[in-house]
């Protein structure tokens, strides 16, 4: 073990306890059983060690570092960890046996175009009102780009259970195949699709009841005073779900932990013992180094990207295609992929604090676009 992991970089995730993706993200890791610090971040902008550290102005959480490339959004983040740290060299696996594996487009599709959006738009349905009372909710407003009404989000939770309910339904027959299946696709081990329904589902049914909304709204409210998923997420109603939820909370309680935390708030000197160990890294030579890519069935279109003005070397804006898109990320584009945006992030001050980084976007959910187009 201590050799393997002296040839590998480090894995850094930056996030909050709160958030339901950084949950997917370290769940992931655990699932792999990758050694990462986890280093908590507010649930709010601003926040200056990202921005100093990587010049890094993208505003959604959780941020992975693997060395200096810098990986956005669990979507990519997932495949980033599959990839550079692969089950033939002692990981454990997102897609742990043939069948999972021969599923793998469909698990990933089930998070991207599912769990992560049309599921997590429900459960974000069901937090008390009192977090929008908060700077948080003004902060989220500010993100989605509409002002939020906490009187008329707290009216909407009966028809958010209404549709939590129709998404249980429609997963409750994924656990009703006779015979002995225990996890959503197959196999004899959870695969990325478990960990994608379940941090969504767990993260749903603590939020719904306020569990983590202190956490949330950075102590703008106290825990507590949310009504709960009990009224629909029942064991009798859909007793698959239910005893499959059971069973991966249980699978992954029991996981070793990897994690070693740091609190960027209250430890400056573990902080910078991580930025350290980043920096220390051997520096990028982005003149002659080959980008470091995730494998596609087919390589860059480059007659194609052309025409849409992707060529190495120009100045680009990358931004989320729902939320967040008044944000958007900024700098020289060095690489591109029908599934991976690579840029280089425009320089901010002296930064970045560790040196040149490379910052990683999935195209699924992002918008990249040149400068000059944007402008137009």
């Amino acid at each position: 073990m201590a050799s393997r992991e002296a040839a590998k970089p480090s894995v850094v995730l930056f996030g909050y306890d709160s958030s339901p993706f950084t949950q997917k993200a370290r769940l992931a890791l655990k699932l792999k059983q990758i050694p990462y610090t986890f280093v908590i971040v507010p649930s709010m902008m601003p926040r200056p060690l990202l921005r100093e550290s990587f010049n890094l102005t993208y505003r959604k959480i959780p941020v992975l570092v693997i060395g200096r490339e810098i990986y956005i959004d669990t979507s990519l983040i997932l495949e980033a960890l599959e990839h550079y740290f692969p089950s033939s060299q002692g990981y454990g696996s997102l897609y742990p046996d043939a069948t999972a594996s021969s599923y793998r487009p469909l698990i990933r599709g089930f998070a991207s175009y599912w769990t992560d959006r049309p599921l997590f738009r429900v459960t974000t349905g069901l937090i008390p009102s009192t977090v929008w009372r908060t700077h948080f909710g003004t902060d989220r407003a500010n993100l989605i780009g509409h002002t939020l009404n906490a009187d008329k989000l707290e009216h909407k939770i009966p028809e958010n259970l209404g549709a939590l309910d129709l998404q249980l339904s429609l997963l409750e027959p994924l656990f009703q195949t006779p015979g002995t299946k225990q996890w959503v696709f197959e196999g004899d081990k959870p695969s990325a699709a478990d960990v994608a329904l379940w941090y969504q589902l767990d993260w749903g049914e603590r939020i719904s009841r306020g569990d983590g909304i202190a956490n949330l709204t950075g102590g703008g409210t106290a825990d507590g005073a949310g009504e709960g998923v009990a009224s629909v997420f029942d064991p009798a109603r859909y007793p698959g779900v239910f005893a499959w939820f059971e069973r991966a909370k249980r699978y992954f309680a029991e996981l070793p932990s990897t994690e070693t935390r740091v609190e960027s708030g209250g430890d400056a000197k573990g902080v910078d013992r991580v930025i350290e160990r980043i920096r220390d890294t051997a520096p990028l030579a982005l003149d002659d180094e080959e980008v470091p890519l995730l494998p596609t069935p087919a390589g860059p279109h480059g007659s194609l990207d052309a025409r849409n003005g992707l060529v190495k070397g120009v100045e680009v804006t990358v931004a989320p295609d729902d939320t967040g898109r008044d944000s958007p990320t900024a700098g020289m584009l060095v690489a591109l992929t029908p599934e991976e945006i690579v840029i280089v992030p425009q320089r901010i001050d002296d930064g970045p604090r560790v040196g040149q980084v490379r910052v990683h976007f999935p195209r699924v959910g992002f918008v990249v676009r040149p400068v000059s187009r944007v402008r137009l």
